[in-house]
């Protein structure tokens, strides 16, 4: 049997497999990447967060995702009816639209949340990943993952007929989905309960502009009694004419999926029976309520639904699992070149597998807390068109103030799945690979799950700040870079850019010094990042190449350089390449 050797396996080539062999592709490390099929076949996930498309401006895609997207100015009005024709019943403004959150949402970052179909933005980054040079194979199953001391041997069978070939590698990342091979023979243990409840989710062509058009949203929920459904939640794929919908049933019987079944719940749902539609795809699913215990276990490594899996409320899915790999990738980089100890890996199950656990227990939260506002509704499946009348006549009228405000209430709660700005950019890492500076960690001020608060303390994203350099509008996240950390000081700071290079040279990991203040080259001209920084002129923060802040000096200190390289020794562990 053949034989190909590389540095890092990737297994899995979706939004967490083709993160991995972009920026593993552009920091040099030699890596293989294989996907049992080809990309995404339907729309999948969608909702995509900031510090997800932080990411795809990171790898110079942001642009081309935003053109296909729906903006995130059309994906705020979410709708409540009995269907699309029919009465509507409430409406909130979801994904930091709405005059209360929108300018929280603006200053926390240079990137617009978006919503993306996987059909669409996998493409798009399978061609970018291939640009940087990654080896991508599609249509090729990893059957089997061993791993000893020294390697990682991986049986491989390509679906076109081909023969099978082994792949060793010193790591290997599973990105392989919710039935993972790197996960089972990994012998990975798993926390919480699969299959709690069913859906199918169908891929449907409809002209609804009439009705969506002048309200539109990334997502319009109807319950419609009558159907078999307690309740469908249609995301738009293509405004106003493709869409992705989610039909949630009490009790999934085996004939639910037939075709004259999923048509009766699609046309109940639009209520017109004059609007023609395609079903293209219809897929069952189950709830789930499942994370890791741990995403490392000796050289192998897990992301994405391999690690976690969750329902789509508050649409953490995609997004967690880029988020996965953007903290892996620059830390395989350091060791596999021989930078960093191998201890810096694990860091990565420190950091991530608390916000899996996190965004696991949230996901489910949010569909529990959907529950409030349908049981103040009070309507049925097998409620009767004139039972249907009795109850919106009862909470519309004169006496349903009470009933009204229940509604109201059941909203509100919902903002901790639609408005969630804390949980989507406020995770904050603690393990090895980030410094305690001595500063006692903040409390926010604000609900931590719908609030963002911004910080460099030690763990935290680097925080936005718009400045100017030369003609050109760039946010602090653009002054740092992937391949190398970078060391932020003041106009007070000289001596901090004189340490970063020395320690440069010592450890062999590059470490760039950049002053940021008002009327330097990098011109803090708003003021923004001295108002955020937390340091004074002549402190520092350090940022990682995945732009989380390893530590900081709240001013100038004696010796500069043995402070910045005992910082960086910390986190490498080995101390550099010396």
């Amino acid at each position: 049997m053949d034989r190909i050797r590389t540095d890092v396996l990737v297994v899995g080539a979706g939004p967490a497999g083709l993160t991995a062999a972009s920026l593993l592709a552009r920091l040099g490390v030699d890596a293989l990447t294989f996907s049992k099929y080809g990309t995404a076949d339907a729309p999948r996930a969608h909702i995509t967060n900031q510090r997800a498309v932080e990411v795809f401006r990171d790898l110079g895609v942001e642009e081309q995702v935003k053109a296909r997207a729906l903006p995130h100015h059309l994906m705020g009005k979410q709708v409540f009816a009995t269907s699309f024709a029919g009465r509507e019943l409430s409406r909130m403004m979801t994904w930091g639209t709405g005059d209360e959150r929108i300018g929280e949402y603006r200053a926390a970052s240079p990137s617009e949340m978006c919503n993306v179909g996987q059909h669409v933005l996998e493409p798009i980054l399978l061609e970018r990943a291939r640009e940087l040079g990654a080896d991508i194979r599609m249509n090729h199953e990893v059957l089997s993952v061993e791993q000893d001391d020294e390697q990682v041997t991986a049986r491989v069978r390509p679906r076109d007929g081909g023969p099978e070939f082994e792949v060793v590698a010193r790591y290997a990342i599973g990105c392989d989905g919710g039935r993972t091979v790197v996960g089972r023979d990994g012998a990975f243990e798993y926390e919480g309960e699969a299959g709690l409840g069913d859906a199918i989710t169908v891929w449907i062509e409809a002209d609804l502009s009439r009705y969506t058009a002048h309200r539109s949203g990334a997502l319009f929920f109807t319950v419609t009694p009558g159907s078999k459904d307690l309740v469908s939640i249609w995301t738009c794929v293509e405004p106003w004419n493709e869409w992705s919908t989610i039909f949630v049933r009490p009790d999934m019987a085996p004939n639910d999926l037939d075709e004259s079944n999923v048509v009766a719940s699609v046309r109940a749902a639009i209520g017109d029976p004059d609007v023609a539609f395609e079903i293209k795809k219809v897929s069952p699913w189950q709830f789930n309520h499942v994370v890791a215990s741990s995403y490392r276990r000796g050289r192998l490594f897990i992301a994405g639904d391999a690690a976690h899996r969750h329902p789509p409320a508050n649409g953490l899915g995609s997004n967690t699992s880029i988020q996965d790999t953007y903290n892996l990738a620059w830390k395989l980089g350091l060791v596999v070149r021989g930078l960093a100890d191998d201890a810096l890996l694990d860091t990565y199950d420190a950091e991530r597998q608390p916000v899996g656990r996190q965004i696991v227990d949230r996901a489910n939260q949010s569909v529990r807390e959907t529950a409030d506002w349908l049981v103040a509704l009070g309507l049925r499946p097998d409620m009767s068109p004139d039972e249907v009348e009795n109850r919106l006549a009862e909470i519309y009228g004169p006496e349903g103030e009470a009933q009204r405000a229940q509604m109201l209430a059941g909203l509100e709660t919902m903002n901790a799945q639609f408005n969630a700005h804390g949980v989507e950019l406020g995770q904050r890492y603690r393990s090895r690979a980030v410094i305690d500076d001595g500063t006692p960690a903040p409390e926010p001020p604000r609900d931590p799950v719908l609030h963002y608060e911004p910080s460099t303390f030690p763990g935290s994203p680097v925080p936005h700040a718009w400045l100017a350099a030369g003609d050109q509008d760039v946010s602090t996240l653009d002054v740092c870079a992937y391949d190398r950390f970078t060391l932020i000081t003041g106009a007070s700071g000289q001596a901090w850019l004189d340490a970063a290079g020395k320690v440069s040279a010592e450890l062999g990991v590059e470490v760039a010094g950049v002053k940021v203040s008002l009327g330097l080259d990098v011109n803090d001209v708003y003021g923004d990042w001295i108002r955020r920084r937390e340091v004074g002129d002549a402190g520092c923060v350090l940022v990682r190449p995945d732009r989380i802040v390893a530590w900081r000096s709240v001013g100038g200190v004696d010796d500069p350089k043995a402070a910045l390289r005992a910082a960086m020794s910390a986190i490498l562990g080995s101390g550099g390449s010396a």
